[in-house]
């Protein structure tokens, strides 16, 4: 991890991938942001110092994130490189060709020359077709079109198919994770494997805040700050990419703010035993974005 000043009170980290790309520690998520509504709240984020943004088709808002990012000037040149932009592609157009067509029509929508990261977004076991879809996302790297490769939701079962039908393991797997859901079987096994693990939903939605029966509000108070800014430090700390979603410009700078205090180890000990057996989201398993 490096470290690079980026505002006044936060110091963001990079994280080192396996194939030698670095992504922003902190990013913002713009799930169930409606398509007119992102072209603001990313312009908000940007103005606040954030370098990465994380979409996907299935949001209905690459148009959005498009207009934002060119207003931003952060389309073309130098300035493309400010800003690691990632976006997924829809369940129902996986499948080597298919894949192919939807990301020209997504990097369209985004108004870029190439995305940092393009991610299969669900592995449906249901329907595989993950190992021939990871043929056109290497098509698309070779071209230089995509920098890094990575999936979203993959369980340790899935990252093993894809390595016996692809002989390569992603470089990132999003995940739902936060203290009451911390699939540290999953964890475990893309440390082992070289994989790094991005975390959507970092606060359960908003339900984690009052974990543990005030214990993230206690700890938010000998330190100064709020209990969104406790759970994402016990990300920060734990080496995970965050991608917590606001709408809100204040909201979204204190989530930003999360390198001017640390946890200490009973504090951090604390929160690693608040897991627990309920998700926020959807079953890997059975769910897709149609």
């Amino acid at each position: 991890m490096t470290l690079e000043s980026k505002g006044q009170n936060s110091a963001v980290l990079d994280i080192a991938l396996s194939d030698g790309n670095h992504i922003p520690q902190v990013g913002l998520g713009i799930l169930r942001v409606s398509d007119e509504e992102t072209t603001p709240v990313v312009l908000n984020a940007l103005e606040a110092g954030y370098r990465h943004i994380d979409g996907a088709a299935g949001y209905g808002n690459e148009a959005g994130m498009g207009r934002a990012l060119a207003e931003a000037g952060l389309t073309r040149g130098d300035a493309r490189g400010r800003v690691w932009v990632t976006t997924k592609l829809r369940d129902s157009e996986q499948g080597h060709d298919a894949a192919l067509r939807a990301f020209d029509r997504q990097i369209g929508l985004l108004q870029l020359d190439y995305v940092d990261m393009y991610m299969i977004h669900w592995p449906t076991p249901f329907d595989w077709r993950s190992g021939e879809t990871w043929t056109a996302f290497r098509e698309l790297k070779e071209q230089g079109r995509v920098r890094t490769l990575g999936v979203c939701n993959f369980l340790p079962e899935h990252l093993e198919r894809l390595h016996r039908e692809t002989g390569e393991w992603p470089a990132v797997d999003q995940i739902e994770l936060h203290p009451t859901w911390q699939q540290r079987d999953t964890v475990a096994f893309c440390r082992e494997h070289g994989i790094t693990v991005e975390a959507y939903s970092p606060m359960a939605r908003g339900a984690d805040l009052q974990a543990g029966h005030g214990l993230i509000s206690r700890i938010a108070g000998e330190h100064g700050v709020s209990e969104a800014q406790v759970i994402l430090r016990w990300h920060i700390e734990n080496g995970t990419i965050i991608i917590p979603k606001s709408v809100h410009a204040d909201r979204q700078r204190e989530n930003l703010d999360l390198f001017g205090f640390a946890l200490t180890q009973s504090e951090h000990a604390a929160i690693d035993g608040l897991d627990g057996p309920v998700r926020a989201g959807h079953d890997p398993q059975t769910f897709s974005y149609a």
